[in-house]
């Protein structure tokens, strides 16, 4: 499995992780109060003490890990310390705002200060064996995801496209219109379309279908509709072949305000959760960098490749981010 090295990271992790001997409750008191201190600690936990890490606490999270906002009315919303005034995001808020404060090395939602320190806890969580870098076939950019985002596309993109260029030559780069091609081979998403998500201006339907089907997995847990969507896996399994590699925004712009109205925090939610079922869907991996500020607030890529790949992924994030950053710097000292 492998040991992180270095003397020692520290980490901390959601309070929905077993620690053997304490309560483990949800972001919720209630919960908290009406259940018993575990019997044991979590698998992911252990994992990282006996590979070489100190833990030092619990984070906030959404009540029982069900919102991307990251708000918490009993403990407190964690602040992000890029930007103070949006929600932090979630369900993982205090998980992602205690590496972003540089509180600690590491947390578990699984979140890192730097590509290296992802990919050795990632090693270990994931029992990964060593591998040898491997030049991705092909970087493929969703358009259509882009265009969800309120952010500039070249912005976004720009920094990734030349940092690409740089490190393996101008012939990997590619562009896609993922809704249509969703919707050409996986015929089976039809029974998820819903009249609104048809309508809505500001999603793209055939992603939408995937959304709801997350929802229900995880309201209903419908495993026999889960088995379905091994076609997903397939259609994108075809697109990106062995080592193709899938660009989308991370979200689609910058996020609401804290205690936000409920209409602009619903339609933000519908677009995010279309880019995030991609991966929630198909089984994927997927990996977010940060490129940096746009309008004072925070940036951000995905990149997602094959089910299985995540050794794979976790090295090309590490090779191409020293010089993203740089690329990122530019891109905002020409002000986008």
């Amino acid at each position: 499995m492998g040991h992180m090295a270095k003397d020692t990271y520290y980490g901390a992790f959601m309070e929905k992780f077993d620690v053997d001997g304490y309560v483990t409750g949800f972001g919720n008191p209630d919960w908290a109060r009406t259940h018993p201190a575990a019997t044991s600690t979590a698998p992911a936990v252990l994992a990282i003490l006996r590979g070489g890490a100190t833990c030092v606490g619990k984070t906030v999270l959404d009540e029982m890990a069900y919102s991307m906002n990251g708000e918490n009315k009993h403990y407190g919303t964690p602040k992000n310390p890029c930007a103070p005034d949006p929600v932090p995001g979630g369900s993982s808020s205090g998980s992602a705002v205690a590496v972003g404060a540089k509180l600690v090395d590491f947390s578990l939602g699984w979140f890192a200060r730097d590509p290296v320190i992802l990919n050795r806890v990632g090693r270990v969580l994931l029992q990964l064996p060593e591998v040898d870098p491997i030049i991705p076939s092909q970087i493929i950019i969703a358009e259509d995801c882009f265009q969800l985002s309120t952010i500039p596309s070249d912005r976004a993109t720009e920094p990734l496209v030349k940092s690409v260029n740089k490190l393996f030559g101008g012939d990997l780069v590619k562009h896609a219109v993922l809704g249509d091609y969703v919707k050409e081979k996986v015929p089976s998403r039809k029974q998820f379309m819903t009249k609104g998500n048809v309508d809505q201006e500001y999603n793209i339907p055939s992603l939408a279908a995937l959304a709801s089907v997350v929802e229900l997995l995880l309201r209903y847990e419908v495993k026999n509709n889960h088995g379905k969507w091994t076609e997903l896996r397939a259609a994108l399994n075809a697109l990106l072949g062995d080592f193709g590699v899938l660009i989308i925004p991370t979200v689609p712009g910058p996020p609401p305000k804290l205690q936000s109205d409920p209409i602009l925090l619903e339609a933000f939610r519908v677009r995010a959760s279309s880019l995030q079922s991609i991966a929630g869907v198909s089984g994927f991996c997927q990996v977010s960098i940060p490129l940096g500020l746009y309008d004072n607030l925070p940036v951000a890529i995905s990149l997602l490749a094959k089910h299985g790949s995540d050794a794979f992924l976790l090295i090309l994030v590490e090779i191409l981010y020293d010089t993203l950053q740089e690329e990122v710097g530019i891109a905002e000292k020409k002000g986008y």
